[in-house]
C-alpha cells in the first residue's frame, strides 16, 4: 500500500490538529490488529517540508491507560502512538518514534539484522535535531486514568536527526517504506492498531507501506 505526502511550508502547532497546513492533507485509517477490539478509530495525517516531516494523529477513545512521566521510557507498555521510517532499503536500519497521551516521546535507531534489534537513543538530541511535539485531549483532563472522548498528537521530525538515514532530504519522488500503530490498554491487555498489518510484532519491517514526497 502507498500514500502521497504532500509539501508544504513549515508550520507551528499546538497538538489539536488545528493548523490550516493540515487542511493539504488525507487520512489513512489505522486498522485493528491484535488484541480486544475496542471499536476507537484512529487517523493519521502526513506532510512534509524541506526540513522535516510533519504527523498528526486523532485518537477515538474513552480512558487515558497512561502513567509514564518522563521521556525515554518503555512507552509501548501504555496507550501510544507510533512513528517507523525506513527510508533506505539497502540498510536493515529504521527510525522509530513514540508519543505518549502525556506527551512524552521515545526516540530510536533501530538495526534489524537477522531477527536481532534493539534501538539506540540519539546523541546530542538538542537544537535543530530535537523532535517537535505536542498532545490534545479533549472530554477530559489529560491525566492518567481520566475519562475522556478523544485525544491529538501533532509530531515534527527533521531530517537533520535521520541524517544517519539519509542521503539528503527527500525531494519529488522520493519514496520512504514506513508504518504507523497506535497502542490502547483500555480493555487491560493491549490492542493495537497499524497502517499495515504485522503478525507477531511491529518491527517487522519488511511489511511496511510505501509513501512518496510529491
Amino acid at each position: 500500500m502507498s500514500f502521497v505526502v504532500k509539501k508544504i511550508h513549515d508550520f507551528d502547532f499546538k497538538g489539536d490538529g488545528s493548523a490550516p497546513a493540515w487542511d493539504a492533507a488525507d487520512w489513512l485509517t489505522l486498522k485493528q490488529g491484535k488484541g480486544p477490539d475496542t471499536g476507537y478509530s484512529t487517523g493519521v495525517k502526513l506532510l512534509y517540508s524541506k526540513t522535516g516531516v510533519y504527523i498528526l494523529f486523532h485518537c477515538k477513545d474513552r480512558r487515558l491507560s497512561v502513567s509514564y512521566q518522563n521521556d525515554f521510557m518503555d512507552l509501548w507498555h501504555e496507550d501510544v502512538v507510533e512513528v517507523f521510517f525506513w527510508p533506505d532499503e539497502r540498510h536493515p536500519l529504521y527510525f522509530e518514534y513514540q508519543l505518549s497521551p502525556l506527551n512524552r516521546e521515545l526516540v530510536l535507531l533501530v538495526p534489524h539484522i537477522e531477527g536481532r534489534f534493539f534501538g539506540w537513543r540519539p546523541w546530542h538530541y538538542k537544537g535543530e535535531r530535537r523532535v517537535r511535539h505536542a498532545v490534545a485531549v479533549k472530554g477530559g483532563p489529560g491525566e492518567p486514568g481520566s475519562s475522556i472522548d478523544q485525544w491529538t498528537a501533532e509530531i515534527y521530525i527533521p531530517f537533520d536527526l535521520l541524517k544517519p538515514l539519509l542521503n539528503g532530504p527527500p525531494v519529488s519522488g522520493t519514496r520512504w517504506r514506513a508504518n504507523f500503530y497506535r497502542c490502547d490498554y483500555d480493555s487491560g491487555a493491549m490492542t493495537y492498531l497499524s497502517w499495515m498489518p504485522v503478525d507477531e510484532h511491529f518491527h517487522e519491517f519488511r511489511k511496511f507501506g510505501e509513501i512518496y514526497f510529491d
